[in-house]
Protein backbone atom coordinates (compact mmCIF):
# COMPACT_ATOMS: atom_id res chain seq x y z
CA UNK A 1 0.00 0.00 0.00
CA UNK A 2 1.27 3.52 -0.58
CA UNK A 3 1.80 6.16 1.92
CA UNK A 4 -1.14 8.07 0.06
CA UNK A 5 -3.47 4.62 0.32
CA UNK A 6 -2.16 4.44 4.17
CA UNK A 7 -2.83 7.99 5.00
CA UNK A 8 -6.43 7.70 3.76
CA UNK A 9 -6.92 4.44 5.50
CA UNK A 10 -5.47 5.41 8.43
CA UNK A 11 -7.92 8.84 8.71
CA UNK A 12 -10.66 6.87 9.47
CA UNK A 13 -9.74 3.91 10.28
CA UNK A 14 -7.29 4.71 13.39
CA UNK A 15 -10.34 6.51 15.28
CA UNK A 16 -12.82 3.80 14.42
CA UNK A 17 -10.03 0.91 15.75
CA UNK A 18 -9.69 3.47 18.71
CA UNK A 19 -13.15 4.06 19.42
CA UNK A 20 -14.04 -0.29 19.48
CA UNK A 21 -11.06 -0.65 21.45
CA UNK A 22 -12.54 2.01 24.02
CA UNK A 23 -15.86 -0.12 24.35
CA UNK A 24 -13.62 -3.10 25.61
CA UNK A 25 -10.88 -1.49 27.24
CA UNK A 26 -11.99 1.58 29.07
CA UNK A 27 -9.12 3.25 29.80
CA UNK A 28 -5.83 1.90 27.94
CA UNK A 29 -6.12 3.97 24.99
CA UNK A 30 -6.93 7.57 26.58
CA UNK A 31 -3.63 8.66 26.66
CA UNK A 32 -4.02 8.17 22.91
CA UNK A 33 -7.62 8.72 22.06
CA UNK A 34 -7.18 13.02 21.40
CA UNK A 35 -4.75 12.44 18.89
CA UNK A 36 -6.52 9.96 16.42
CA UNK A 37 -7.51 12.60 14.19
CA UNK A 38 -3.85 13.70 13.61
CA UNK A 39 -3.36 11.52 10.48
CA UNK A 40 -6.30 12.98 8.77
CA UNK A 41 -5.45 16.80 9.09
CA UNK A 42 -1.65 15.27 7.66
CA UNK A 43 -3.72 13.85 4.74
CA UNK A 44 -5.90 17.20 4.46
CA UNK A 45 -2.71 19.37 4.24
CA UNK A 46 0.09 17.45 2.32
CA UNK A 47 -2.26 14.52 -0.08
CA UNK A 48 -2.53 15.98 -3.66
CA UNK A 49 -5.95 16.00 -4.84
CA UNK A 50 -7.19 13.19 -6.70
CA UNK A 51 -5.39 10.63 -3.88
CA UNK A 52 -7.31 7.20 -3.63
CA UNK A 53 -7.96 4.33 -2.17
CA UNK A 54 -10.09 1.42 -3.09
CA UNK A 55 -11.31 -1.42 -0.62
CA UNK A 56 -13.81 -3.45 -2.87
CA UNK A 57 -14.88 -6.32 -0.46
CA UNK A 58 -15.88 -3.55 2.54
CA UNK A 59 -18.90 -2.32 2.17
CA UNK A 60 -20.39 -3.12 -1.00
CA UNK A 61 -17.18 -1.66 -2.67
CA UNK A 62 -15.79 1.06 -1.09
CA UNK A 63 -13.61 4.21 -2.54
CA UNK A 64 -11.91 6.59 -0.38
CA UNK A 65 -10.93 9.86 -2.24
CA UNK A 66 -9.63 13.52 -1.81
CA UNK A 67 -11.38 15.29 -4.07
CA UNK A 68 -11.85 18.92 -4.48
CA UNK A 69 -14.58 19.04 -2.31
CA UNK A 70 -13.49 16.42 0.33
CA UNK A 71 -10.05 18.47 0.82
CA UNK A 72 -11.23 21.62 2.51
CA UNK A 73 -13.62 19.75 4.85
CA UNK A 74 -11.47 17.42 5.70
CA UNK A 75 -8.94 20.64 6.49
CA UNK A 76 -11.79 22.16 9.15
CA UNK A 77 -13.10 19.15 10.53
CA UNK A 78 -9.98 17.40 11.25
CA UNK A 79 -8.51 20.87 12.78
CA UNK A 80 -11.36 20.95 14.73
CA UNK A 81 -11.45 17.70 16.39
CA UNK A 82 -7.83 17.30 16.78
CA UNK A 83 -8.71 20.66 19.13
CA UNK A 84 -11.67 19.33 20.73
CA UNK A 85 -10.20 16.52 21.63
CA UNK A 86 -7.28 17.49 23.01
CA UNK A 87 -9.30 19.82 25.10
CA UNK A 88 -11.56 16.86 26.04
CA UNK A 89 -8.67 15.39 27.28
CA UNK A 90 -7.96 18.12 29.99
CA UNK A 91 -11.22 19.11 30.44
CA UNK A 92 -12.68 15.49 31.72
CA UNK A 93 -9.30 14.89 33.71
CA UNK A 94 -11.67 14.03 37.21
CA UNK A 95 -14.74 12.76 34.97
CA UNK A 96 -15.76 9.58 35.87
CA UNK A 97 -17.59 9.41 32.68
CA UNK A 98 -14.39 10.44 30.08
CA UNK A 99 -13.58 6.64 28.90
CA UNK A 100 -16.99 6.51 28.09
CA UNK A 101 -17.30 9.65 26.64
CA UNK A 102 -14.25 8.97 24.14
CA UNK A 103 -15.45 6.00 22.89
CA UNK A 104 -18.76 7.63 21.07
CA UNK A 105 -16.01 10.80 20.22
CA UNK A 106 -13.91 8.48 18.61
CA UNK A 107 -16.61 6.34 16.76
CA UNK A 108 -18.22 10.09 15.52
CA UNK A 109 -15.09 11.35 14.52
CA UNK A 110 -14.21 7.91 12.41
CA UNK A 111 -18.41 8.32 10.83
CA UNK A 112 -17.57 12.11 10.20
CA UNK A 113 -14.13 11.63 8.74
CA UNK A 114 -15.62 8.31 6.41
CA UNK A 115 -18.35 10.33 4.97
CA UNK A 116 -16.09 12.75 3.69
CA UNK A 117 -13.80 10.59 1.70
CA UNK A 118 -15.83 8.16 0.82
CA UNK A 119 -16.56 8.21 -2.97
CA UNK A 120 -19.73 6.63 -3.31
CA UNK A 121 -23.64 6.53 -1.92
CA UNK A 122 -23.62 3.54 0.18
CA UNK A 123 -20.41 4.16 2.00
CA UNK A 124 -21.80 8.34 2.60
CA UNK A 125 -24.99 6.63 4.03
CA UNK A 126 -23.44 4.24 6.59
CA UNK A 127 -20.56 6.88 7.89
CA UNK A 128 -23.27 9.59 8.21
CA UNK A 129 -25.01 6.78 10.43
CA UNK A 130 -22.29 5.56 12.31
CA UNK A 131 -21.84 9.57 12.90
CA UNK A 132 -25.02 10.81 13.88
CA UNK A 133 -25.98 7.48 16.25
CA UNK A 134 -22.52 7.78 18.09
CA UNK A 135 -23.08 11.21 18.38
CA UNK A 136 -26.06 10.25 21.10
CA UNK A 137 -23.28 9.15 23.32
CA UNK A 138 -22.01 12.95 23.52
CA UNK A 139 -25.38 14.39 23.70
CA UNK A 140 -26.32 12.21 26.69
CA UNK A 141 -22.82 12.16 27.98
CA UNK A 142 -24.08 13.72 31.99
CA UNK A 143 -27.34 11.45 32.74
CA UNK A 144 -29.24 14.33 33.91
CA UNK A 145 -32.95 14.88 32.69
CA UNK A 146 -31.97 17.74 30.30
CA UNK A 147 -29.54 15.43 28.50
CA UNK A 148 -31.96 12.64 28.47
CA UNK A 149 -34.40 15.34 26.90
CA UNK A 150 -32.17 16.38 24.52
CA UNK A 151 -30.99 13.10 23.29
CA UNK A 152 -33.93 11.88 22.99
CA UNK A 153 -35.23 14.65 20.56
CA UNK A 154 -31.97 13.97 19.11
CA UNK A 155 -32.55 10.07 18.24
CA UNK A 156 -35.52 10.52 17.13
CA UNK A 157 -34.91 13.07 14.58
CA UNK A 158 -31.48 11.21 13.60
CA UNK A 159 -34.07 8.16 12.71
CA UNK A 160 -36.22 9.96 11.08
CA UNK A 161 -33.47 11.67 8.93
CA UNK A 162 -32.10 7.92 7.99
CA UNK A 163 -35.32 6.77 7.08
CA UNK A 164 -35.52 9.52 4.54
CA UNK A 165 -32.04 9.72 3.50
CA UNK A 166 -32.80 6.10 2.47
CA UNK A 167 -35.88 6.46 0.32
CA UNK A 168 -33.83 9.07 -1.62
CA UNK A 169 -30.39 6.79 -2.21
CA UNK A 170 -32.53 3.94 -3.29
CA UNK A 171 -34.70 6.16 -5.75
CA UNK A 172 -31.42 7.72 -6.84
CA UNK A 173 -29.69 4.71 -7.47
CA UNK A 174 -32.76 3.28 -9.55
CA UNK A 175 -32.62 6.11 -11.53
CA UNK A 176 -29.24 6.27 -12.16
CA UNK A 177 -27.85 2.62 -11.66
CA UNK A 178 -24.93 3.84 -10.11
CA UNK A 179 -23.48 4.23 -6.91
CA UNK A 180 -20.48 6.70 -7.44
CA UNK A 181 -20.68 10.64 -6.82
CA UNK A 182 -18.26 10.90 -9.95
CA UNK A 183 -21.08 9.11 -11.86
CA UNK A 184 -23.84 11.28 -10.41
CA UNK A 185 -22.87 14.93 -11.16
CA UNK A 186 -25.15 14.39 -14.53
CA UNK A 187 -27.81 12.30 -13.30
CA UNK A 188 -31.12 14.25 -13.12
CA UNK A 189 -33.19 14.18 -10.12
CA UNK A 190 -36.69 14.09 -9.31
CA UNK A 191 -38.71 16.80 -7.61
CA UNK A 192 -39.12 14.27 -4.80
CA UNK A 193 -35.85 12.66 -4.73
CA UNK A 194 -34.49 16.08 -4.11
CA UNK A 195 -36.86 17.33 -1.75
CA UNK A 196 -35.75 14.11 -0.08
CA UNK A 197 -32.57 14.70 0.01
CA UNK A 198 -32.98 18.17 0.92
CA UNK A 199 -35.01 16.83 4.31
CA UNK A 200 -32.72 14.12 5.40
CA UNK A 201 -29.35 16.32 5.62
CA UNK A 202 -31.24 19.76 6.61
CA UNK A 203 -31.85 18.15 9.83
CA UNK A 204 -27.95 17.47 10.57
CA UNK A 205 -27.85 20.81 9.03
CA UNK A 206 -30.40 22.83 11.44
CA UNK A 207 -32.86 24.06 8.31
CA UNK A 208 -35.74 25.62 9.84
CA UNK A 209 -38.52 23.99 11.29
CA UNK A 210 -36.37 20.80 10.82
CA UNK A 211 -33.74 22.30 13.61
CA UNK A 212 -35.30 21.00 16.77
CA UNK A 213 -32.46 18.78 18.28
CA UNK A 214 -29.87 21.65 17.76
CA UNK A 215 -30.71 24.17 20.97
CA UNK A 216 -31.12 21.44 23.03
CA UNK A 217 -28.34 18.83 22.14
CA UNK A 218 -25.32 21.60 22.17
CA UNK A 219 -26.23 23.26 25.61
CA UNK A 220 -26.58 19.47 26.75
CA UNK A 221 -23.28 18.54 25.57
CA UNK A 222 -19.97 19.10 27.44
CA UNK A 223 -18.48 21.73 26.06
CA UNK A 224 -15.77 19.64 23.50
CA UNK A 225 -18.88 17.51 22.37
CA UNK A 226 -20.50 20.79 21.90
CA UNK A 227 -17.60 22.53 19.45
CA UNK A 228 -17.75 19.63 17.46
CA UNK A 229 -21.32 18.80 16.67
CA UNK A 230 -21.51 22.69 15.84
CA UNK A 231 -18.41 23.15 13.55
CA UNK A 232 -18.19 19.83 12.01
CA UNK A 233 -20.60 17.27 12.25
CA UNK A 234 -23.97 19.99 11.31
CA UNK A 235 -21.20 20.67 7.99
CA UNK A 236 -22.18 16.83 6.82
CA UNK A 237 -25.74 18.12 6.25
CA UNK A 238 -23.94 20.70 3.88
CA UNK A 239 -21.49 18.20 2.52
CA UNK A 240 -24.76 15.58 1.72
CA UNK A 241 -26.09 18.40 -0.64
CA UNK A 242 -23.12 19.03 -1.90
CA UNK A 243 -22.82 15.83 -3.29
CA UNK A 244 -26.30 15.04 -4.17
CA UNK A 245 -27.68 18.03 -5.20
CA UNK A 246 -25.47 19.27 -8.85
CA UNK A 247 -26.78 22.24 -10.68
CA UNK A 248 -27.01 19.82 -13.82
CA UNK A 249 -29.55 17.33 -12.31
CA UNK A 250 -31.67 18.88 -9.83
CA UNK A 251 -34.57 21.03 -10.66
CA UNK A 252 -33.80 24.46 -11.37
CA UNK A 253 -36.74 26.18 -9.17
CA UNK A 254 -34.97 24.57 -6.03
CA UNK A 255 -32.18 26.77 -6.30
CA UNK A 256 -34.63 29.79 -5.85
CA UNK A 257 -36.00 27.71 -3.16
CA UNK A 258 -33.14 27.37 -0.84
CA UNK A 259 -32.13 30.84 -1.15
CA UNK A 260 -35.28 31.83 0.26
CA UNK A 261 -35.34 29.40 3.07
CA UNK A 262 -31.84 29.81 4.30
CA UNK A 263 -32.89 33.73 4.35
CA UNK A 264 -36.01 32.43 6.59
CA UNK A 265 -33.20 30.30 8.13
CA UNK A 266 -30.95 33.46 8.87
CA UNK A 267 -33.44 35.37 10.64
CA UNK A 268 -34.96 32.81 12.45
CA UNK A 269 -31.86 31.54 14.45
CA UNK A 270 -31.50 35.11 15.22
CA UNK A 271 -34.67 36.59 16.12
CA UNK A 272 -35.18 33.24 18.82
CA UNK A 273 -31.06 33.39 20.13
CA UNK A 274 -31.07 36.70 21.11
CA UNK A 275 -32.90 36.53 24.16
CA UNK A 276 -31.67 33.28 25.69
CA UNK A 277 -29.80 33.37 28.80
CA UNK A 278 -27.57 30.58 28.44
CA UNK A 279 -24.25 31.18 26.45
CA UNK A 280 -24.27 27.60 24.74
CA UNK A 281 -27.99 28.00 23.48
CA UNK A 282 -27.42 31.45 22.05
CA UNK A 283 -24.54 30.20 19.97
CA UNK A 284 -26.81 27.21 19.17
CA UNK A 285 -29.36 29.53 17.57
CA UNK A 286 -26.23 31.50 16.26
CA UNK A 287 -25.46 28.33 14.29
CA UNK A 288 -28.84 27.88 12.91
CA UNK A 289 -28.81 30.77 11.55
CA UNK A 290 -25.04 30.69 10.00
CA UNK A 291 -26.30 27.77 8.41
CA UNK A 292 -29.10 30.14 6.65
CA UNK A 293 -25.91 32.37 5.03
CA UNK A 294 -24.76 29.18 3.66
CA UNK A 295 -27.79 28.09 2.11
CA UNK A 296 -27.85 30.85 0.38
CA UNK A 297 -24.81 30.08 -1.36
CA UNK A 298 -26.18 26.39 -2.51
CA UNK A 299 -29.01 27.52 -3.44
CA UNK A 300 -27.40 30.29 -5.43
CA UNK A 301 -24.95 27.32 -6.57
CA UNK A 302 -27.81 25.42 -7.93
CA UNK A 303 -28.88 28.73 -9.37
CA UNK A 304 -25.67 29.41 -11.51
CA UNK A 305 -25.33 26.27 -12.74
CA UNK A 306 -21.72 25.20 -13.81
CA UNK A 307 -20.87 28.67 -14.13
CA UNK A 308 -20.89 28.81 -10.24
CA UNK A 309 -17.24 28.32 -9.25
CA UNK A 310 -17.31 31.31 -7.22
CA UNK A 311 -20.68 30.59 -5.53
CA UNK A 312 -19.75 27.00 -4.21
CA UNK A 313 -16.21 28.13 -3.06
CA UNK A 314 -17.97 31.02 -1.21
CA UNK A 315 -19.91 28.22 0.54
CA UNK A 316 -16.51 26.31 1.15
CA UNK A 317 -14.68 29.49 2.56
CA UNK A 318 -18.06 30.34 5.16
CA UNK A 319 -17.90 26.38 5.97
CA UNK A 320 -14.30 27.13 7.05
CA UNK A 321 -14.82 30.32 9.19
CA UNK A 322 -17.80 29.26 10.52
CA UNK A 323 -16.90 25.98 12.17
CA UNK A 324 -12.67 27.31 13.77
CA UNK A 325 -15.18 30.36 14.77
CA UNK A 326 -17.97 28.69 16.58
CA UNK A 327 -15.07 26.05 17.69
CA UNK A 328 -13.33 28.87 19.44
CA UNK A 329 -16.61 30.13 20.82
CA UNK A 330 -17.75 27.24 22.43
CA UNK A 331 -14.33 26.12 23.82
CA UNK A 332 -14.17 29.61 25.52
CA UNK A 333 -17.54 29.15 27.50
CA UNK A 334 -15.35 26.87 29.66
CA UNK A 335 -13.29 29.68 30.64
CA UNK A 336 -16.25 32.06 31.98
CA UNK A 337 -15.97 33.37 35.24
CA UNK A 338 -11.98 33.92 34.98
CA UNK A 339 -11.06 37.25 34.39
CA UNK A 340 -12.42 40.20 31.78
CA UNK A 341 -9.63 39.02 29.47
CA UNK A 342 -11.67 35.67 28.86
CA UNK A 343 -14.69 37.79 26.86
CA UNK A 344 -11.82 40.32 25.38
CA UNK A 345 -9.98 36.96 23.96
CA UNK A 346 -13.48 35.86 22.55
CA UNK A 347 -13.87 39.53 20.97
CA UNK A 348 -12.04 37.64 17.91
CA UNK A 349 -14.04 34.62 16.93
CA UNK A 350 -17.14 36.98 17.99
CA UNK A 351 -16.39 39.46 15.34
CA UNK A 352 -15.03 37.36 12.90
CA UNK A 353 -18.93 35.69 13.15
CA UNK A 354 -20.26 39.59 12.63
CA UNK A 355 -17.68 39.98 9.66
CA UNK A 356 -15.69 42.80 10.85
CA UNK A 357 -12.50 43.62 8.40
CA UNK A 358 -9.31 41.58 8.55
CA UNK A 359 -10.99 38.68 10.25
CA UNK A 360 -12.14 35.52 8.36
CA UNK A 361 -15.61 36.26 8.55
CA UNK A 362 -15.07 39.45 6.65
CA UNK A 363 -13.39 37.34 3.75
CA UNK A 364 -16.24 34.41 4.15
CA UNK A 365 -19.02 37.48 3.68
CA UNK A 366 -17.05 39.04 0.49
CA UNK A 367 -16.64 36.19 -1.27
CA UNK A 368 -20.51 35.51 -0.41
CA UNK A 369 -21.87 38.84 -1.40
CA UNK A 370 -19.17 38.66 -4.88
CA UNK A 371 -20.88 35.54 -5.62
CA UNK A 372 -24.26 36.66 -5.42
CA UNK A 373 -23.39 39.32 -8.03
CA UNK A 374 -23.27 36.66 -10.49
CA UNK A 375 -26.88 35.05 -9.62
CA UNK A 376 -29.24 35.82 -12.52
CA UNK A 377 -31.90 37.87 -12.97
CA UNK A 378 -32.54 40.17 -10.13
CA UNK A 379 -31.47 38.00 -7.62
CA UNK A 380 -28.63 39.77 -6.78
CA UNK A 381 -30.91 43.01 -5.93
CA UNK A 382 -33.10 41.11 -4.14
CA UNK A 383 -30.51 39.76 -1.50
CA UNK A 384 -28.34 42.98 -1.21
CA UNK A 385 -30.50 44.20 1.82
CA UNK A 386 -31.57 41.00 3.61
CA UNK A 387 -28.03 39.66 3.77
CA UNK A 388 -26.75 42.80 5.26
CA UNK A 389 -30.18 42.75 7.62
CA UNK A 390 -29.06 39.13 8.44
CA UNK A 391 -25.67 40.23 9.60
CA UNK A 392 -26.97 42.97 12.16
CA UNK A 393 -28.43 39.59 13.58
CA UNK A 394 -25.29 38.20 13.88
CA UNK A 395 -24.03 41.00 15.80
CA UNK A 396 -26.93 40.91 18.17
CA UNK A 397 -26.18 37.12 18.86
CA UNK A 398 -22.51 37.75 19.57
CA UNK A 399 -23.70 40.77 21.44
CA UNK A 400 -25.72 38.70 23.71
CA UNK A 401 -23.00 35.46 24.46
CA UNK A 402 -20.67 38.06 25.00
CA UNK A 403 -22.81 40.05 27.78
CA UNK A 404 -23.84 36.52 28.93
CA UNK A 405 -20.24 35.87 29.27
CA UNK A 406 -19.40 39.20 30.70
CA UNK A 407 -22.01 38.25 33.76
CA UNK A 408 -20.86 35.21 34.23
CA UNK A 409 -19.95 34.46 38.59
CA UNK A 410 -16.57 33.90 39.12
CA UNK A 411 -15.54 30.42 38.54
CA UNK A 412 -14.35 27.94 41.47
CA UNK A 413 -11.47 26.85 39.97
CA UNK A 414 -9.39 28.27 37.06
CA UNK A 415 -8.94 25.62 33.87
CA UNK A 416 -5.19 24.17 33.34
CA UNK A 417 -2.49 25.68 31.53
CA UNK A 418 -3.39 22.66 28.57
CA UNK A 419 -6.80 24.18 28.15
CA UNK A 420 -5.59 27.58 27.47
CA UNK A 421 -2.75 26.36 25.13
CA UNK A 422 -5.54 25.01 22.56
CA UNK A 423 -7.85 27.49 23.31
CA UNK A 424 -5.19 29.96 22.58
CA UNK A 425 -4.22 27.49 19.04
CA UNK A 426 -7.51 27.31 17.68
CA UNK A 427 -7.99 31.53 18.09
CA UNK A 428 -5.27 31.67 16.00
CA UNK A 429 -6.73 29.18 13.09
CA UNK A 430 -9.23 32.25 13.21
CA UNK A 431 -7.44 34.99 12.92
CA UNK A 432 -4.90 33.06 10.01
CA UNK A 433 -5.82 30.44 8.46
CA UNK A 434 -8.63 31.64 5.73
CA UNK A 435 -5.59 34.48 4.80
CA UNK A 436 -2.95 31.40 4.46
CA UNK A 437 -4.94 29.02 2.34
CA UNK A 438 -4.90 29.18 -1.26
CA UNK A 439 -8.56 28.78 -2.33
CA UNK A 440 -8.88 31.83 0.02
CA UNK A 441 -6.72 34.42 -1.90
CA UNK A 442 -8.83 36.11 -4.96
CA UNK A 443 -11.58 36.81 -1.32
CA UNK A 444 -9.07 37.95 0.60
CA UNK A 445 -7.64 39.97 -1.59
CA UNK A 446 -11.22 41.41 -1.87
CA UNK A 447 -12.22 41.73 1.55
CA UNK A 448 -8.80 44.40 2.11
CA UNK A 449 -10.25 46.61 -0.07
CA UNK A 450 -11.53 49.64 1.24
CA UNK A 451 -14.62 49.99 -1.02
CA UNK A 452 -15.69 46.83 0.82
CA UNK A 453 -15.40 47.92 4.29
CA UNK A 454 -18.80 49.61 4.72
CA UNK A 455 -20.72 46.82 3.48
CA UNK A 456 -20.04 44.50 6.17
CA UNK A 457 -19.01 47.48 8.58
CA UNK A 458 -22.50 49.09 8.32
CA UNK A 459 -24.47 46.00 10.09
CA UNK A 460 -21.58 45.54 12.99
CA UNK A 461 -22.42 49.00 13.67
CA UNK A 462 -26.19 49.37 13.29
CA UNK A 463 -25.87 45.80 15.48
CA UNK A 464 -24.03 47.05 18.06
CA UNK A 465 -25.86 50.34 18.58
CA UNK A 466 -29.05 48.21 18.44
CA UNK A 467 -27.37 46.04 21.36
CA UNK A 468 -26.76 49.13 23.63
CA UNK A 469 -29.91 50.28 22.87
CA UNK A 470 -31.28 47.08 24.27
CA UNK A 471 -28.96 47.11 27.32
CA UNK A 472 -30.02 50.41 28.31
CA UNK A 473 -33.56 50.83 27.89
CA UNK A 474 -34.46 46.61 29.44
CA UNK A 475 -33.33 46.63 32.66
CA UNK A 476 -35.43 43.57 34.19
CA UNK A 477 -34.81 39.82 33.54
CA UNK A 478 -34.79 38.42 30.20
CA UNK A 479 -37.59 37.54 28.27
CA UNK A 480 -37.22 34.72 25.96
CA UNK A 481 -39.39 34.38 22.78
CA UNK A 482 -39.33 30.65 22.97
CA UNK A 483 -37.57 28.27 25.16
CA UNK A 484 -34.95 26.12 24.27
CA UNK A 485 -35.99 23.85 21.58
CA UNK A 486 -39.07 26.26 20.57
CA UNK A 487 -40.90 24.13 18.20
CA UNK A 488 -40.51 21.01 20.34
CA UNK A 489 -42.90 22.55 22.90
CA UNK A 490 -46.04 22.75 20.34
CA UNK A 491 -45.34 19.34 19.16
CA UNK A 492 -44.71 17.46 22.35
CA UNK A 493 -48.09 19.49 23.35
CA UNK A 494 -50.01 18.26 20.87
CA UNK A 495 -48.18 14.57 20.76
CA UNK A 496 -49.65 14.41 24.37
CA UNK A 497 -53.00 15.27 23.20
CA UNK A 498 -52.95 12.60 20.54
CA UNK A 499 -51.63 10.15 23.17
CA UNK A 500 -54.64 10.99 25.78
CA UNK A 501 -56.74 10.90 22.52
CA UNK A 502 -55.47 7.32 21.44
CA UNK A 503 -56.14 5.76 25.23
CA UNK A 504 -59.13 7.25 25.15
CA UNK A 505 -60.02 5.58 21.46
CA UNK A 506 -58.75 2.31 22.87
CA UNK A 507 -60.68 2.54 26.06
CA UNK A 508 -63.78 2.64 23.98
CA UNK A 509 -62.48 -0.01 22.00
CA UNK A 510 -62.22 -2.54 24.73
CA UNK A 511 -65.30 -1.62 26.07
CA UNK A 512 -67.37 -2.60 22.95
CA UNK A 513 -65.47 -5.35 22.58
CA UNK A 514 -66.50 -6.57 26.33
CA UNK A 515 -70.08 -5.64 25.22
CA UNK A 516 -69.92 -7.88 22.17
CA UNK A 517 -68.52 -10.89 24.26
CA UNK A 518 -71.35 -10.31 26.22
CA UNK A 519 -73.87 -10.25 23.75
CA UNK A 520 -72.32 -13.15 21.60
CA UNK A 521 -70.96 -16.31 23.08
CA UNK A 522 -67.06 -16.19 22.56
CA UNK A 523 -67.04 -19.59 21.11
CA UNK A 524 -69.82 -18.90 18.35
CA UNK A 525 -68.09 -15.55 17.97
CA UNK A 526 -65.09 -17.20 16.97
CA UNK A 527 -66.64 -20.05 14.88
CA UNK A 528 -68.14 -16.97 12.86
CA UNK A 529 -65.20 -15.68 12.19
CA UNK A 530 -63.59 -18.92 10.70
CA UNK A 531 -66.39 -19.70 8.97
CA UNK A 532 -66.34 -16.48 6.99
CA UNK A 533 -62.32 -16.46 6.85
CA UNK A 534 -62.70 -20.06 5.40
CA UNK A 535 -65.64 -18.73 2.86
CA UNK A 536 -62.81 -15.95 1.65
CA UNK A 537 -59.59 -18.24 1.22
CA UNK A 538 -62.15 -20.76 -0.95
CA UNK A 539 -62.93 -17.60 -2.92
CA UNK A 540 -59.08 -16.47 -3.29
CA UNK A 541 -58.20 -19.92 -4.36
CA UNK A 542 -61.15 -19.93 -7.00
CA UNK A 543 -59.67 -16.87 -8.70
CA UNK A 544 -56.00 -16.74 -8.06
CA UNK A 545 -55.70 -13.85 -10.49
CA UNK A 546 -57.36 -11.67 -7.92
CA UNK A 547 -55.49 -12.96 -4.98
CA UNK A 548 -52.04 -12.31 -6.94
CA UNK A 549 -52.80 -8.58 -7.75
CA UNK A 550 -54.26 -8.20 -4.16
CA UNK A 551 -50.67 -9.06 -3.11
CA UNK A 552 -48.75 -7.01 -5.73
CA UNK A 553 -50.93 -4.14 -4.68
CA UNK A 554 -49.74 -4.65 -1.03
CA UNK A 555 -46.37 -4.94 -2.08
CA UNK A 556 -46.73 -1.87 -4.20
CA UNK A 557 -47.97 0.36 -1.38
CA UNK A 558 -45.47 -0.70 0.66
CA UNK A 559 -42.43 0.18 -1.06
CA UNK A 560 -44.13 3.70 -2.69
CA UNK A 561 -41.27 5.79 -1.41
CA UNK A 562 -38.48 3.82 -2.81
CA UNK A 563 -40.09 3.43 -5.71
CA UNK A 564 -42.11 6.42 -6.72
CA UNK A 565 -40.29 8.54 -9.48
CA UNK A 566 -41.04 10.96 -11.61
Amino acid sequence: MTLEATLLTLTWLLPLTFGLLQLAWPKALLPLASWAALPGLVTAVFLPIGASVEFPWLLLGSQFILDETAQPFLLFTTLLWLAAGLFAASYLQNNVRRPRFFAFYLLAMAGNFGLILTGNMTGYYLWFALMSFASYGLVVHTGDAEARYAGGVYIILVVVGEVILFASLAQIYMASGTLLFSELAGQPLSHLSAALIFISFGIKAGVVALHLWLPLAHPAAPIPASAVLSGAMIKAGLLGWLRFLHPAGTPPEWGGWIILLGLVTAFYGAALGVSQTNPKTVLAYSSISQMGFIMVGVGGWLLTGQAGVAMVTAVFLYAIHHALAKGALFLGVAFAGNGRAVPALLLLPALALAGLPFTSGAVAKTALKTAVETLPGNWKTLLELPLSLAAVGTTLLMARFLWLIWRSPAAKKTPARALWGIWLALLSAVALLLFILPLAAPAVQDSLKPEKWWTVVWPILAGGLLAVGAARLWRGPALPLAPPGDLVVPLAWAARRLQGAGVRLMGAWVALGERVVTAVPPQQAFLTLTDQLNRWERRLRMNWIIAGSALLVLALAMLFSLWFGE
